[in-house]
């Protein structure tokens, strides 16, 4: 009885007109004509990956998580009510729009919607993308990764822990808490910032191709204030990306590179150097509000010669690939 992959996002934006010209041209994903004032974007061989509703807002709606067996979610649907939780069964409605068999939905401690899903239609029309990019990496790892900001992790943290089963890669207490979680080989698809804030952080997508996440971060610096971080590479799950700005106000990271780990031997841990190993400067942040900060600890990570492992060089399976471009 597990929950498998991040299936989907929906956002609650009326800016539709942003979010089509964003996730088309910059991040690359494929538009998709629906009828009604939404849109619907893919990124593979999937119906739909990231929705927007149309409303005002400009939030997290809902987030779709898949489950391996339609009796997952009578399994879910139990532990939730045992935990005080209100469960709603899905119409067939609901199931339509979001182009699964069936799924249940519910609220976390913190009011986010969150969906459980079974089943998530495939399509055989061709994956196009808004912009040249040889795709994401999607399949068995799901769409990519949610973050949320949270005023209280220690209430979060057993929700998603303990009732519905994420396991913790890592954690971090500096320069505050930070807590990672995976649901397959993805180091994480799931992660809780302590900002003591509410509302969503980021989602991050993963691309096959380094060259796809520089060409996107050259275009996204044609639009004035785009950029929240810089280029960089993450300490944890080992991702190089930029985070830019959404239409509705919260980032998206653009990634390559990511960690895929052993879930079977992964053991927990609390990290303690930093998000990055360089990079991701906080454009964001003033100086004194903690980009001085996190930037002082990609300095210390880079004079003790801290790093990824090395990515393997195979001239053999270089000229294979290169050869069926």
């Amino acid at each position: 009885m597990a929950i498998c992959a991040l299936g989907y996002l929906g956002i609650g934006s009326d800016k539709l007109d942003d979010w089509a010209s964003f996730a088309s041209h910059i991040l690359g994903m494929q538009k998709v004509d629906r009828a009604g004032h939404s849109l619907s974007f893919r990124m593979d061989d999937r119906e739909q990956r990231l929705h927007i509703s149309g409303e005002k807002g400009d939030t997290l709606a809902f987030i779709g998580w898949e489950v391996e067996s339609v009796d997952d979610l009578t399994f879910f649907a139990a532990k939730l009510d045992a935990a005080g939780y209100q469960v709603n069964l899905g119409t067939q409605e609901l199931a339509g729009r979001r182009f699964v068999d069936a799924l249940i939905w519910f609220f976390d401690p913190m009011g986010n919607r969150v969906e459980l899903v079974f089943n998530p239609a495939i399509t055989s029309d061709p994956f196009i993308p808004g912009r040249p990019i040889d795709g994401f990496n999607t399949g068995p790892l799901g769409m990519g990764h949610a973050v949320l900001h949270v005023e209280n992790i220690e209430v979060m943290l057993p929700f998603y822990r303990d009732i519905l089963g994420f396991n913790v890669s890592d954690y971090g207490q500096s320069p505050y808490g930070m807590y990672f979680f995976h649901v397959n080989g993805r180091h994480h698809s799931f992660a809780m910032i302590g900002s003591g804030q509410a509302g969503f952080h980021h989602f991050m997508v993963e691309y096959q191709n380094l060259d796809d996440v520089g060409q996107g971060y050259d275009l996204a610096q044609l639009r004035e204030d785009s950029i929240a971080y810089t280029l960089g590479r993450h300490t944890n799950d080992y991702m190089t990306s930029y985070y830019g700005y959404s239409p509705s106000g919260f980032f998206v990271e653009s990634g390559w590179g990511g960690r895929v780990i052993d879930t079977s031997t992964w053991k927990p841990h609390e990290t303690t150097v930093g998000p990055s190993f360089w990079g991701h400067e906080r454009l964001y942040l003033p100086e004194d509000g903690g980009r001085k900060r996190l930037r002082a600890m990609r300095l210390q990570a880079a004079a003790e010669g801290l790093r990824a492992p090395p990515i393997i060089d195979c001239p053999w399976l270089y000229n294979k690939l290169t050869s069926q471009r």
